[in-house]
């Protein structure tokens, strides 16, 4: 596998040309003008991106700047972090609060997301996402107000365990670290995950899966493969 030396903002602006170019190519295709419904051009529909790591990985530094680069190119975009839509602490340690099974699977309110994040951007849809559902440190419904996406933005989710649901992102990228740093990177208290993100790799394959596979060992020095071509989810 051949990988490039990158900056973060440098990536941030390769993916967010690709985005730019495919929905212009789209545009083309269809005749320009679309809507929501017939699913067009940048006017007509939303885009969205799955950014795929551990939390070790700081998906969120990505996520940033490709908001920043998207909004410079004059488009709207939601960044939302998967762990806002983390399940009550009834529900996550229903089985003990180390259970890799558990944290694999029934940590993250997936149909939440499903419903209030992904079908309000599906063709048709109300582009009224909630940005966030729980919050885990007070364990309690954060009540944020819907966020209003237009037509033609671009919605980011970033978080952990993203590509083994088959979310409908139209561009992925899965930040990769080796066992060694997601070891050392990851919090004392957070290293009964280990086995988890071991799993994730092995039963997922999200480093083949995503469109484009990040290496962040270094986190100031990040390499990657760059876009290898088409949707994934």
């Amino acid at each position: 596998m051949q990988l490039e030396a990158i900056t973060w903002q440098r990536m941030a602006e390769r993916l967010a040309g690709h985005l730019d170019d495919d929905d212009e190519q789209g545009s083309g295709e269809s005749g320009g003008g679309g809507t929501g419904e017939d699913g067009g051009g940048p006017e007509g529909r939303w885009r969205r991106v799955g950014i795929d790591g551990a939390p070790a990985a700081r998906t969120g530094v990505l996520a940033a700047e490709l908001a920043d680069a998207l909004r410079l190119r004059g488009r709207s975009v939601l960044v939302v972090a998967a762990e806002g839509f983390l399940r009550p602490a009834s529900l996550r340690f229903e089985f003990g609060r180390e259970d890799v099974d558990s944290y694999l699977d029934g940590w993250y309110d997936t149909a939440a997301l499903w419903r209030e994040v992904f079908g309000p951007t599906d063709p048709g849809g109300t582009g009224r996402v909630l940005p966030d559902l729980w919050d885990p440190v007070t364990d309690r419904a954060t009540r944020s107000p819907y966020a209003e996406l237009p037509p033609g933005g671009v919605l980011i989710v970033h978080g952990p365990l993203l590509l083994g649901h088959w979310f409908p992102f139209d561009l992925s990228v899965h930040i990769g670290l080796s066992p060694g740093a997601l070891a050392r990177r990851t919090e004392e208290a957070a290293r009964w995950t280990l086995p988890a993100f071991a799993r994730y790799e092995a039963e997922t394959g999200p480093a083949d899966r995503a469109d484009a596979l990040v290496r962040a060992d270094d986190p100031r020095h990040p390499a990657w493969t760059g876009l290898r071509g088409g949707g994934s989810g």
